[in-house]
């Protein structure tokens, strides 16, 4: 088969791999439905982070079980299954208490860019859908395997509340669907940084009900304007950045939580500026598995479109494109499919 390698900055190339076969009793092996880009694909895409080797890409992914290893007891072939993008055996002690992202098995997916895709630990890690979806119904259950998931997480970890104030940093498809997981959750305002008009429009389709423009000093004065001079009561942070980060923990109230999902790079903080912030921390990689089966459930019931994050498919051939788009912005988000 052929499947997407990253040989350095911005060299993409779909070509020859091995077919995945079955190397676990644990494994499962699924025909890929449809996979996509991801906002993290572009920090080693750009350089930022470096990769030592050509590497197989993609982690998000939906499809049909084809196969399944001798131990395999909860999805079996034919099943249209979603998994995250971390693996989890989802029995250890961190699992058990909902972080399967800090699995005591952890590994990360790869090589989901590519039309077949064996899965480790499929017990702990893949979730069978009702029945076989329709194809409307793809893009927005692609979205459950990482970034509406991490969207939630985010919200989830920001502590937000039905009647809150919610303000989002980063408008990329996290973000978004941050806005759309807080609206959700039953905050009441949802302010949304963002600069691009396209983003702008579909964070209030999703529930934003203010849009904040400004960045660093005059983005944090704007939501101290916006919250009578208090700061918001969840924040968000989608990017990873420094300058993010900082704006996030400085829009929050004191007693404020923080959920913060952007991969860091190059992200420092001062210690002792976040002790006199009063703030709450809480992130890192997504426990997607914990929110499987209740973001299935509001997929598959149409009760949240989170798919609309799409708005270039290409077929996965030309995967290097759906790159090239997504890293100049004339995308938020490429679906591929084989």
């Amino acid at each position: 088969m052929k499947g997407t390698v990253l040989y350095g900055p911005r060299d993409v190339r779909f070509e020859d791999r091995p077919e995945p076969q079955i190397e676990k009793p644990t494994d499962a092996i699924i025909r890929i439905a449809a996979t996509c880009v991801c906002g993290s694909d572009l920090w080693p895409y750009r350089g930022i982070q470096k990769i030592a080797q050509p590497t197989p890409m993609g982690h998000e992914y939906c499809g049909i079980v084809e196969a399944i290893g001798s131990a395999v007891s909860t999805v079996k072939p034919g099943q249209f299954v979603i998994g995250s993008f971390c693996i989890s055996d989802n029995t250890c002690p961190n699992c058990q208490a909902g972080y399967q992202s800090g699995c005591q098995n952890l590994e990360f997916m790869s090589r989901a860019q590519a039309p077949i895709l064996r899965v480790p630990h499929a017990d702990g890690t893949l979730v069978a859908t009702p029945g076989m979806p329709p194809d409307d119904l793809l893009p927005s259950l692609l979205t459950v395997s990482d970034v509406l998931g991490t969207g939630w997480f985010a919200a989830d970890a920001a502590n937000v509340k039905p009647g809150s104030t919610t303000v989002v940093v980063g408008d990329g498809a996290v973000g978004l669907l941050g806005v759309l997981s807080a609206k959700q959750m039953g905050s009441e305002r949802i302010i949304a940084m963002s600069r691009h008009k396209q983003r702008q429009e579909l964070a209030e389709e999703f529930g934003a009900t203010e849009i904040v423009t400004e960045r660093g000093d005059k983005g944090v004065a704007r939501i101290k304007d916006l919250t009578g001079g208090i700061g918001a009561d969840s924040v968000l942070e989608c990017v990873g950045t420094e300058e993010s980060m900082m704006q996030a923990i400085r829009s929050t109230r004191p007693g404020g939580s923080i959920g913060y999902v952007g991969v860091p790079h190059g992200a420092a903080l001062d210690v002792q500026n976040l002790f006199f912030a009063l703030v709450r921390l809480h992130g890192g990689p997504a426990p997607v598995r914990r929110y499987l089966p209740n973001l299935i459930k509001l997929v598959w019931d149409r009760k949240i479109n989170p798919g609309k994050v799409f708005d270039l498919v290409l077929p996965i051939e030309q995967v290097a494109e759906g790159y090239r788009a997504m890293d100049e912005r004339r995308a938020i988000k490429a679906l591929l499919r084989p």
